[in-house]
């Protein structure tokens, strides 16, 4: 009988975690709930992009870097085409990466997605 369990994995990046919920939290709650004090459509709308935007920056230049690994750019070729760029971690990385992080940077854009989805 093991009387010292191992101790469970704990998420590795806290503050990146909870800046990754803050900021989908924010945008979807403002959305939901602004109707109630706020009459102009245009106001509510403006800054529901604006904290989607924010948000969208946040999962593709912090969290997805350090909480997934991965990394997405556009370039302009040669031929003034615009070319998108899709980096990830190997697996051998990323079997390295904290199993507590990766579960909640994908079920949060999973389910802010389901949920932003049904409301319209």
């Amino acid at each position: 009988m093991d009387l010292n369990p191992p101790p469970e994995e704990n998420y590795a990046n806290p503050r990146t975690c909870l800046f990754h919920v803050l900021f989908k939290a924010a945008s979807l709650a403002f959305y939901i709930l602004s109707a109630l004090f706020i009459n102009n459509f245009v106001i509510i709308f403006v800054v529901t992009v604006l904290l989607a935007a924010l948000d969208f920056w946040v999962v593709k230049n912090v969290s997805g870097r350090i909480l997934v690994g991965l990394r997405w750019w556009n370039e302009i070729n040669d031929l003034g085409e615009s070319v998108w760029r899709y980096e990830s971690l190997d697996q051998e990385s990323l079997a390295r990466m904290n199993k507590k992080d990766a579960w909640l940077f994908w079920w949060t854009l999973y389910l802010t997605v389901s949920k932003a989805s049904r409301k319209c």
